[in-house]
């Protein structure tokens, strides 16, 4: 019986998804057509790391303010339901710029090294806005995110930095569209987990699996072994994407195919490195981020001078249970993210690539429920977070200055920066300020920060100073 191409691929696509990439390492979505690149990739290497801890990161417990009238502040909201952290386990800190005790989390200890050694910053109270808001603009109804405090949509808007509709790709992939794409075709933006992050308009990420997987296993096809038959079979394969290309949709699948294929090609060995990582999601995420720099580096074949990776850890949803479930999940964060600087450090890019967080949302002062046991906090709106690397301002508070004076939030529920009597935090810094300081950093011009942000004129200053 004769079978036409558009019929074996009808009925066959089970049967060859044993042959085909595996899903963890299929690119994410159907190639697109190219815009003309805004600018060619310079020479200098820079890539920018986003960590994302899923569920809401509680930065109430993150970062603690230490002296004696803002930790009790902090202490009377929490300390009944047992969700206060003791003020003598508070890792200390000094912010250059505010002079004040404040304490990280007792679970961040490496982390905690790397401020001391100016590798670390914080950005406060950082979160979605569509407009600047004081707590009597949010009160008369004044603009604000759709959807306030929803996982799906805060995720999506931390993701896309754009919050007054649905965003279609992220903040990351539209940076990495003002870069195009290396001569090798390697994309600039890589994926250890699914998000809109690394999505762009002309960008189109490789999504690839986490170590302990080798570099050259990510992007293989599975199923051809060296025999006869197995060659015979690829041959055929790769002959039926060169035919019945009128169809535009079995075209771009031939396209993202053969896209494949080609960057399996030149992942085409393993590297290894000096630096031990911690068995964890999170470190075997970030090796393998550390592993493709590195093999960026060593190979001329790929020749990325830019790159964004996504990584996620997820978890962080604590509405019970959050003293042991944060603890644990930061002590990952702080041991994995140190690792990772030290590869860093070992492949002597140290300043060359810039780590940060992202989170849905922080978490309300006020406790969700009682007890001392599996007391947890429940969806709120501005969050502290995280920036790691050579190039940092580290060892300091960044952000736009709130009602207290100072970027920090005033931590009194139905205070100046509260939404309600609740302790959700109004930002005073928005998405778009935080992740432009990084894009400005990675190359991005300011005449082209628009084009990625939308709505940053909307903010006073694009560039919040904590990069150098």
């Amino acid at each position: 019986m004769n079978v036409t191409r558009r019929e074996f691929l009808l009925h066959s696509a089970r049967a060859c998804a044993g042959y085909a990439l595996g899903t963890a390492a299929f690119l994410a979505g159907v190639q697109r057509f190219s815009l003309i690149n805004a600018f060619a990739q310079g020479s200098e290497y820079r890539a920018l790391v986003c960590i994302f801890f899923a569920g809401g990161n509680d930065g109430n417990n993150l970062v603690v303010p230490a002296t004696s009238t803002e930790y009790n502040q902090y202490a009377s909201a929490r300390s009944a339901a047992g969700l206060a952290i003791a003020q003598e386990t508070l890792l200390p800190i000094t912010p250059a710029s505010l002079g004040a005790a404040f304490g990280f989390h007792p679970s961040l200890s490496e982390l905690h090294g790397l401020w001391q050694s100016g590798k670390l910053s914080v950005v406060c109270n950082v979160g979605p806005l569509v407009v600047p808001l004081t707590r009597a603009d949010y009160v008369s109804g004044a603009p604000r995110p759709y959807q306030l405090f929803s996982h799906s949509d805060q995720v999506a808007q931390w993701q896309t930095a754009i919050s007054d509709r649905i965003g279609a790709t992220g903040w990351g992939g539209r940076t990495a569209d003002r870069f195009g794409s290396s001569a090798s075709g390697f994309p600039m933006a890589t994926a250890l987990s699914g998000g809109i992050f690394t999505r762009g308009v002309t960008t189109s990420p490789v999504t690839i699996a986490p170590a302990p997987t080798a570099l050259n296993q990510v992007l293989v096809l599975n199923g051809f072994g060296p025999g006869a038959d197995d060659v015979a079979r690829k041959r055929s394969m790769a002959y039926l994407r060169t035919i019945d290309t009128e169809s535009s949709l079995v075209r771009a699948l031939d396209n993202t195919t053969d896209q494949a294929v080609g960057l399996g090609g030149l992942l085409n060995a393993d590297v290894t490195l000096a630096t031990a990582f911690p068995n964890t999601t999170l470190g075997n995420q970030l090796k393998q981020v550390a592993k493709v720099i590195k093999f960026n580096r060593i190979s001329p074949a790929l020749g990325v001078s830019r790159q964004i990776f996504f990584c996620q850890l997820g978890g962080f949803d604590t509405h019970q249970n959050q003293l042991s479930t944060q603890a644990s999940l930061l002590a990952q964060a702080s041991q994995a993210m140190k690792a990772f600087h030290d590869a860093t450090l070992e492949m002597g890019v140290e300043r060359d690539v810039t780590s940060f967080t992202l989170s849905d949302f922080g978490r309300t002062l006020q406790p969700a429920g009682s007890g001392t046991t599996v007391v947890g906090s429940d969806h709120a709106w501005g969050n502290h977070h995280l920036v790691m690397g050579g190039a940092v301002r580290g060892g300091d508070f960044y952000g736009v200055a709130g009602p207290g004076g100072s970027a920090f939030p005033v931590l009194q529920l139905g205070g100046p920066s509260d939404t309600d009597t609740r302790g959700r935090w109004i930002p005073t810094t928005s998405v778009e300020q935080y992740a432009a300081t990084l894009a400005s950093w990675y190359g991005v011009p300011a005449s082209d920060l628009p084009l990625v942000f939308p709505n940053i004129g909307r903010f006073a200053g694009a560039d919040l100073g904590f990069m150098s």
